[in-house]
């Protein structure tokens, strides 16, 4: 049996000063890095003893979300630009309200590859094109058992491309999450079904 699960990274910097994300890189806050610990516990409580592997964004905050769990677990993590949330080009670390401004929403009949209006930024397509092969290496992976911790956008490509979902049906797929949040993923062995055994769960958070 196949096991994921993927984390949202915790409470970052740029949530607190609202500033864009993507690839503009800050740690977490105070608050980020307990919700971290206590994402770990509840993971740890999930796994049990089995044999795990960590795969986490390069991305700070994401990074030091993975190093909260992997001192848990006592393993090494596997840090990779393909697990990046979107970047937002010229708009990273910008205020919010910058981006408010100057975005356009992409049309229903070019959701993948409409550029939404600010230089430098990824597309949908984009983002599907690196982390679908990463998915990919890692389910592929002899060990049974993998934590993969990412963003809010990107979480929604991971779950597509484990469902085997084809890039050009990933327009309008969106899976909302809370920072924190985990969701796991399992494969049986006999069926090789791929499930969705809970979505972007927060119960072990405390607000």
């Amino acid at each position: 049996m196949k096991e994921i699960f993927v984390v949202t990274h915790t409470q970052s910097i740029h949530h607190e000063e609202d500033k864009v994300g993507g690839w503009y890189d800050t740690g977490l806050t105070a608050r980020g890095h307990e919700d971290a610990a206590a994402t770990a516990e509840r993971l740890m409580a999930l796994v049990g003893g089995k044999e795990v592997e960590i795969h986490s964004s390069d991305l700070r905050r994401a990074a030091q979300t993975a190093a909260a769990i992997a001192r848990r677990f006592g393993q090494p993590v596997t840090e990779t630009a393909d697990l990046r949330e979107i970047s937002y080009g010229v708009a990273g670390g910008k205020p919010q309200a910058w981006l408010d401004a100057r975005y356009t929403p992409a049309p229903d009949d070019n959701r993948l590859d409409f550029p939404c209006g600010i230089d430098g930024a990824e597309t949908r397509r984009d983002v599907a094109a690196r982390v679908y092969p990463r998915v990919d290496a890692i389910v592929a992976r002899p060990c049974e058992t993998h934590v993969i911790v990412t963003h809010g956008f990107t979480l929604t490509l991971v779950l597509a491309a484990w469902m085997k979902v084809p890039i050009e049906a990933c327009g309008f797929l969106s899976f909302p999450a809370k920072s924190g949040s985990i969701t796991h993923l399992r494969q049986d062995d006999f069926f090789r079904n791929r499930a969705v055994v809970s979505l972007a769960d927060v119960s072990h958070l405390t607000d």
